[in-house]
């Protein structure tokens, strides 16, 4: 294997993250149309570690909340739920126009009708995200973790988030972490500030070990040239986007491991779903299989904690790829953000084709 992971450790996956909530229509309905509402606690970065979580591995989120606030009280609950440890300041809140976690207003879609998401992120404590309210030595150092997961959504979300996470990714680097680092480009996000963002994007590209991004993070994080255009059948279209990793590698050599998803959508509910892995030297591809679809929001966050999660085990790396494959199409089928596999098996008979019932 290519990745030699810490062995001395508390935490198998540490993931910086700013916690909000997801408000969903029930029966898949549109937002400006419904009456009813789901509300669930979520991030992008949680969903990643949630696989290993509810596989049993030690997983701890590093964030921040808002003091008082119920919606703090009810994303702390939904953590210890999942099987994971926290850590962050209760930030004052300020008033009522002051800070608040984040909403994500988003409906599921249905056929041909695609899923619509509104982000409403004023105020959102986690743009106060800094590396004076954790201690990196003793989590590092003392407590030892073997990957850390950085996305790019929190990288972009303010100028002292990119400052927190260029320090976590030194801080994982001097310690033996492994550094993985889904780029997440979010062209809202950008605005204004794309020197700035691009140089930290880069030094954290630079020292990470496992690289993830869709064709589009790689061009407009990094100006690298995406897949050629053009040309007929999935064998070309996977051809090309080798090529464009072949040159992310090039840019960013320290990286042991490159992955990206293959998405075909159909209809909101029927998708054509592959990957891509480069592993050292080796490919390993899962070229596009036909999933149904209940809620396509953190099918890719699922994917990268699925590959993790065989990281982390010490699987065969073309097990790595399968089992990311599998833990986004699981995701797909939950409505909540994150997959909740009951165990591995759940896992493998998705890859397998397998959908029998277990009794």
């Amino acid at each position: 294997m290519s990745l030699e992971l810490k062995k001395n450790f508390k935490y198998s996956l540490i993931v910086p993250t700013s916690m909000g909530v997801r408000i969903t229509p029930i029966n898949g309905q549109p937002v400006h149309s419904s009456d009813m509402f789901k509300l669930q606690a979520t991030s992008a970065e949680t969903n990643v570690a949630s696989i290993s979580s509810f596989l049993g591995l030690p997983v701890k989120v590093l964030t921040n909340f808002v003091k008082d606030s119920p919606i703090s009280k009810l994303i702390k609950s939904n953590l210890k739920s999942r099987f994971m440890d926290y850590e962050g300041i209760d930030v004052e809140q300020g008033g009522p126009w002051g800070y608040r976690h984040q909403f994500n207003i988003a409906d599921s879609g249905f056929g041909s009708r695609g899923p619509r998401v509104h982000n409403d992120r004023a105020g959102e404590v986690g743009r106060t995200l800094s590396v004076k309210d954790f201690d990196l030595d003793r989590i590092f150092g003392e407590e030892g973790v073997q990957i850390i997961h950085l996305s790019g959504l929190i990288a972009a979300l303010s100028p002292e988030t990119s400052k927190f996470a260029l320090e976590l990714a030194r801080a994982a680097k001097k310690y033996g972490t492994k550094i993985s680092f889904d780029l997440n480009y979010r062209a809202s996000f950008w605005i204004g500030r794309e020197k700035e963002l691009r140089e930290a994007f880069t030094e954290i590209a630079s020292v990470s070990d496992i690289l993830v991004g869709n064709e589009e993070d790689f061009q407009l994080c990094f100006g690298i040239e995406g897949p050629e255009a053009g040309g007929e059948g999935i064998d070309v279209k996977i051809d090309n986007f080798k090529e464009m990793i072949k040159r992310v590698k090039k840019q960013f050599p320290n990286a042991s491991v490159f992955a990206t998803t293959l998405r075909e959508v159909e209809n909101a509910n029927k998708h054509l779903w592959g990957g891509i892995m480069l592993e050292g030297e080796n490919w390993h591809v899962v070229k596009p299989r036909e999933i149904n679809v209940t809620d396509r929001i953190g099918g890719g966050d699922g994917f990268v904690g699925g590959m993790l999660y065989g990281i982390l085990k010490n699987w065969e790396p073309e097990k790595w790829i399968q089992f990311g494959w599998a833990t986004g199409a699981l995701a797909t089928t939950f409505l909540t953000d994150y997959a909740q596999p009951a165990d591995e098996q759940m896992v493998w008979s998705i890859w397998q084709g397998n959908a029998r019932v277990k009794r």
